[in-house]
């Protein structure tokens, strides 16, 4: 299995980025996805999710309103569209993919990980 995450890079405060996530070697349709961040020197946390077929989501309330995680299943891919952007935001950010029809913010749900995409956000 491998979750190649791409996207990242440098923009401004109230920018936006569009991460993506192409996964192979697995179902992907039979899989819950979830994006994660780790800031420099900080534990890593839950941004958001998204169930098998794509009709549930759930996401962190620090970015509650600003991204939407999205996947197109053609594609073996999974998106992270993210607004109005904040200094805060700046992490690596992975994704990752869970077995089984539920929503987790426990990374401990998910079974495999991607290698990361570096976000920075500026002011």
């Amino acid at each position: 299995v491998q979750l190649q995450a791409s996207g990242g890079g440098l923009v401004q405060a109230g920018g936006s980025l569009r991460l993506s996530c192409a996964a192979s070697g697995l179902i992907f349709s039979r899989w819950s996805m979830g994006w994660f961040r780790q800031p420099s020197g900080k534990e890593r946390e839950f941004v958001a999710a998204i169930s098998w077929g794509g009709g549930e989501t759930y996401y962190a309330d620090s970015v509650k309103g600003r991204f939407t995680i999205s996947r197109d299943i053609s594609k073996n891919t999974v998106y992270l569209q993210m607004n109005s952007l904040k200094r805060e935001d700046t992490a690596v950010y992975y994704c990752a993919a869970a077995s089984g029809g539920g929503l987790s913010k426990l990374g401990r749900a998910y079974n495999y990980w991607g290698q990361g995409t570096l976000v920075t956000v500026s002011s």
